[in-house]
């Protein structure tokens, strides 16, 4: 797999007046379901910021849902299994990590599973406290 793109850029793609659109849109685009992954936790990540926007950036439930139809068209889903998130939890607990840094690291580890070369994403400090596996794949989607 080439390319795992997070949340924060899968997010960004549905808002055309977002100032990093056009890069997460690009990256959206070029790669074909071979090519390109995604966590399947980001669906709900997803979702969950869609709808929970403030005032005319929410979305409607059915909204979000052609979205994550997008997603899934266009992106291999990876989820972990039950060892796999053990593992991650493991590796939270080694790494010291707590709280929302524990959903990054889901997805660090859906990367790894998916064996993506470069993990895209916007918040780059996030995925880089995470372990060095995980971070030798970080990118900034500006920067592709």
């Amino acid at each position: 797999m080439k390319a795992f793109l997070d949340t924060s850029v899968l997010v960004v793609t549905f808002y055309a007046d977002h100032e990093h659109h056009l890069p997460s849109i690009d990256l959206f685009l070029r790669f074909g379901k071979k090519e390109a992954c995604c966590g399947a936790h980001s669906l709900a990540e997803v979702y969950a910021t869609l709808t929970g926007m403030p005032g005319k950036r929410r979305v409607s439930g059915d909204e979000a849902l052609l979205f994550l139809g997008d997603i899934r068209e266009r992106l291999t889903l990876v989820a972990l299994d039950e060892r796999e998130y053990f593992q991650m939890a493991e590796a939270c607990a080694a790494y010291g990590l707590a709280s929302g840094a524990v959903y990054d690291a889901i997805l660090g580890h859906c990367a790894l599973k998916a064996k993506a070369k470069v993990i895209y994403t916007w918040n780059t400090k996030d995925f880089l406290r995470l372990s060095p596996a995980i971070a030798a794949r970080v990118k900034n989607p500006e920067l592709h």
